[in-house]
Parts: structure tokens; sequence; C-alpha cells
């Protein structure tokens, strides 16, 4: 059987940044070769980022990126990497029009070209479409007709993106009429909790469908609210893993495959399933054997389940701070287990000396919280201030009478207020402290404890605040590091410590009764009637289904932070704010 050695480079693409991405992917391409790649692949939109939204209605970034496409051709031959093929994606246009979609000649689509000896030797859009969840390529993209097979030392390599094979038929099934010897799927695939694991159950499945190798490649990094995990993999035509890259780290996965050869017949142009086009690029060069020492690439570890979400948070933070060209965040440091999980994100995602706290007191914050903001600060080594609100409250309360809730909700705005002030003296990005369970249920003060560019909790349980809390101690007690959040933080009751005594529990049921409760209403989408069916008290229904469908408009205002779960508030979550439904 021929020999191909395959290089796929997880690489971290921003999202406008033509320049950036093309020398990225000339320094990998570099990497790949001196590595002795024979072909090479980056993911989906590797030259534009993912996703471009409604950049790609622009005339000029599509011109753009389809000119930066041909400049890239040409600089890869011209530093001497012209003789490797090269896939890379693009944001590219429709050279005909689609009457079934209603969309004219030069609409724009979801491309990935073939670069070689200077040359975009072949381009081809993606089949299938996503519309589904934080997908929207049916408002940008019409899709592609083309099976694009790449004959290559005597091997027939199928190309797709990304979508093209979670959906059944297309592609998949057009390689395996093709007879390719491996389908090479390039992707921007988004994380979520336990995705890994329903990616690799569907590239065995696609590729016994193909019935050749599959290899997936998949970006990392962050893009406003996406978090991408990498994860690339490379499966045999009977589900063996052969190759997988680690999670969330950029990284070039280079492998020796043993592969079919090539079919004699010229079919190209041939119909295949799915009204598909065959079209096939030959790119030359003689059937190698293997290598006397094949190279393997090895199969990543897989991450626990709390250590991937953490490495998401991180994942995302790190990349909004950088990508929107800040060096620091500041974070209001209560004592709470929000504000220190948040701190402790922070502090791995831009490290400490970047990381701005002040702790914030009024007349109802107690002491042994400002005792934990500080021994957080001092285990972690970040930057600590402490300036009182009690002053500025008192002048408020002496200009008008506020009781209640508007003198609760008073503390938390003046934080807030006085968070933006030093941001915009100072330079840094407001991280802001609000988890998930707080967001559903409107527990978060507008212009307050909202306030801010970035939520790195925002899509993370209060249960699993807690959880995080203890594993992230747990990890630096592995390592032999000090535990970056105090144990009194994460032991002691929540409380926002707006009025005297205050305790969360005061306003809202015991956080894990409230979680399993949202986790259906929100992510299951189950109706009223169906959660009380699964045992949960009928009034207790009632007050929180209520209480999440009240708080939408607050939901709209909040900064955007990392998805980790199925369904999270904003892209995924898409209700009106103006509702008068109330039963599920």
């Amino acid at each position: 059987m021929p020999n191909l050695r395959l290089a796929l480079c997880q690489t971290d693409p921003w999202v406008g940044d033509l320049a950036r991405n093309g020398d990225e992917v000339v320094r990998r391409t570099k990497q790949a070769v001196e590595a002795g790649a024979q072909l090479v692949a980056f993911p989906e939109m590797a030259l534009t980022g993912y996703p471009v939204e409604d950049l790609a209605l622009r005339h000029s970034f599509v011109e753009a990126s389809r000119a930066a496409l041909v400049a890239l051709a040409a600089r890869l031959a011209a530093e001497g990497l012209g003789g490797v093929p090269v896939v890379v994606g693009y944001l590219g246009r429709s050279e005909h029009a689609s009457p079934r979609f209603n969309r004219p000649a030069g609409s724009p689509q979801n491309c990935a070209a073939v670069l070689h000896r200077g040359e975009v030797v072949t381009r081809f859009a993606k089949h299938h479409l996503p519309n589904y969840g934080v997908f929207d390529e049916f408002r940008w993209f019409v899709p592609g007709d083309q099976l694009p097979v790449l004959r290559l030392h005597g091997v027939d390599v199928a190309l797709a993106i990304c979508e093209d094979i979670w959906q059944d038929g297309g592609r998949v099934t057009a390689a395996r009429e093709a007879g390719a010897g491996l389908l090479l799927v390039v992707n921007g695939s988004p994380y979520e909790r336990n995705k890994d694991d329903q990616r690799l159950e569907l590239v065995r499945r696609r590729a016994a469908e193909a019935g050749c190798a599959l290899a997936y490649v998949n970006m990392v990094g962050g893009q406003d609210e996406l978090v991408f995990d990498g994860d690339s993999i490379v499966v045999g035509a009977d589900g063996e893993v052969l190759a997988r890259a680690p999670q969330f780290e950029e990284h070039l996965l280079v492998l020796d495959l043993d592969l079919p050869a090539a079919a004699g017949d010229d079919t190209d142009g041939l119909l295949l399933g799915d009204g598909l086009h065959l079209v096939r690029t030959e790119l030359g060069g003689e059937p190698q054997a293997a290598p006397a020492g094949p190279l393997t690439a090895g199969v990543a570890p897989r991450l626990s389940d709390e250590a991937e979400i953490w490495a998401a948070l991180v994942s995302g933070t790190r990349a909004y701070v950088a990508k929107n060209g800040f060096d620091s965040v500041l974070i209001g440091l209560s004592g709470g287990i929000d504000s220190a999980l948040v701190a402790a994100i922070a502090v791995d995602a831009v490290g400490a000396p970047n990381v701005h706290c002040v702790s914030m007191p009024s007349r109802y914050s107690s002491q042994h919280s400002r005792d934990d903001a500080a021994e957080l600060a001092r285990r972690t080594g970040l930057r600590f201030r402490t300036v009182s609100i009690a002053p500025m409250f008192d002048a408020y309360l002496g200009a008008v009478e506020l009781t209640g809730l508007a003198e609760e909700n008073l503390q938390s705005r003046l934080r807030g207020t006085l968070l933006m002030a030093i941001s915009n003296q100072e330079g840094h990005l407001v991280l802001a402290p609000g988890n998930k369970s707080e967001l559903a249920v409107g527990y978060s003060t507008l212009y307050g404890d909202s306030v801010g560019a970035y939520g790195p909790v925002k899509d993370v349980y209060k249960s699993l605040v807690f959880r995080l809390a203890r594993w992230r101690n747990e990890e630096a007690g592995r390592r032999g590091e000090v535990p970056p959040i105090p144990e009194h933080t994460i032991t002691k009751p929540p409380s926002a410590e707006l009025r005297p005594d205050q305790v969360d529990t005061d306003s809202l049921p015991d956080y894990d009764l409230l979680d399993s409760l949202l986790a259906r209403y929100i992510e299951g989408d189950e109706g009223r009637d169906a959660i009380v069916a699964a045992g949960f008290d009928p009034a207790l229904v009632d007050r929180v289904v209520r209480l999440v469908d009240t708080a939408e408009y607050k939901r709209r205002q909040y900064p955007p932070g990392p998805k980790i779960s199925a369904k999270n508030f904003g892209r995924d979550r898409r209700l009106p704010i103006t509702n008068r439904w109330r039963r599920g």
C-alpha cells in the first residue's frame, strides 16, 4: 500500500486578521515540511478565523480573503514550501447563482482550497451548512456541490468541511463512491462538555461509512463566546484511533498512513449522491513505500471533566483578553466563591501580575470575606487593593431615601461604577463574576455585578462553581503548589452581603436543587408539567420558571462568556424578552 505522511495543524486563527493567520500557515507549514509531511491541513476558515458572522456579508472582506489566499500560495512557493500541498480554509464566493436558495452568483461561501506550487489548484465550499445551536450558516453562505479528490503519491484523498460529516450522506458516502483512500476533514468545531467523546464516535462511524481512513483537524483558542478545543483525530477504516492531538493546545500532528492505492480510471465530473460532482485534482508524486521507521503521532490522554471545563474557561478568557488588545484584567474580589473562581481562572489565563483585584467593602461586608479576598491575593500573587464604598454609599443615602432592594442594589452599582472607572483610568478589561444559576433567575444587579467585558463563569452553574474550585485546589496540591482559593471561601454559605446576615438561600433554593431544575428547563427545554412530573415541587417549578422568564432582559445586557454547555445564554438560547407565556 502507498504511504502518505500527513500533517494536521491544530492552530488558533484570529477572526479578521488575515496577515497574522497567513503567517501562521507559513510557519506551521514549514514545521510540517521539516517533519517530512507530504500533505498539510489547517482548520476550517483558518485564513479568516471562524466564525466570521456578518463579516461574510461584506464584499470587501470576501475579496480580501480571496486575495490573501492567492498571495499565500505564492508566498509558500517563494519560501520553498510550494512542493507540498496545503489545505486551508478561507472565505470565498460562489461562481454561479443558487436559485434553490434564492442567492445570486458571488454569494459568500465557507470554503477551503488546496495550495500547491504557488497556485490555488482547487477550491470547494462546505456542502452541509449547520443552522442550529450556535450556528447560523444559512444566513451567510450557500452550499457547495462538489466532492474534491486529490490524487497524491498514488492515493486519492477526498476533502470535506466540518458539518459535512455531522450530517448523513453527502461527502461521506460520496467518498466511498469515489473510492477514496482517505477522507480529510477541516473543522471549526466549538467545545462543549463531553463533545470529545461525541467526535470520536462520529469519526469512527463516518470512517466506516466512507470505507477509508478519516483525518479530522480542528482549531483551538476562543472567539467571543465560543471556545475551540482542538482534539484533532485520525482513525483507520476500521475505527482504530491512529493519532489524537491534545485538547486546548496548538499542536502539529504528523503521522505516516498506509492507504489503498488510487484507482486508475478517470471519473472526473461523475455525479455522486446528494448531487455532488466529483472533481479530481492530480498533484503527482510517485507512490511511496512505508518508511523503515514509520512516524506515529501518539494518542493524547483525555482530560477529566473538571480539567476539560477549566481549560475551556481559561482558553476562552485568555483569547478574549488578548484578541481584544488587552494585557490585564480587573475583578471586584468580594471574598465570595464566584469572584474567587474568576480570579483563579484569570491568573491561569493571563498571569498573576496582569490580574488586578479590588475589594470594595460596605457596611455589610463581613470581616471574614475581606480576609478571604486578601488571602486569595496572597496565595496567587495577583495585584490587590481595597477601596471602601461606604463613603459613596452614605452620600447617596444622604441625597435620596432608599430602602430594601433599592438600597441593596445601590451597593452593587457603586462597585460596578468604581470598577469601570478604574478600568478607564488604568486600561484593564473588567471581568464579571456572575454564574449561570444567578443569570438564569435574575439574581444579579444590572450595572452592578453584571458590569464588565467578559464573564468567565457565565455558563457555569453554581454547583459546578464549587466543584471547579475544589478541583483547582486539588490540582494545585498535585503539582506541589499552594491552592489558590481559601478553603473558607468554598465552605461558607454563599452570600451577596448586601444586608445584615444575608445568605443566598434567603432568596433562592439550595443550588443543587435549583441547578437540576434549571438544567431541565434551559438545556433540556422541558416544560413546566414535564419538570413537575419528574418529581419537582409544583410551587418551586412555577417560581423558578417565572424567575427565568422575567430575567431575559437582564441576560441580554450581560457580557459574553465562554460556552461550555449544550445550551448557553447568548448564541444558543434565543427567547423573546417581552413574553407572556409562563408555563415553560
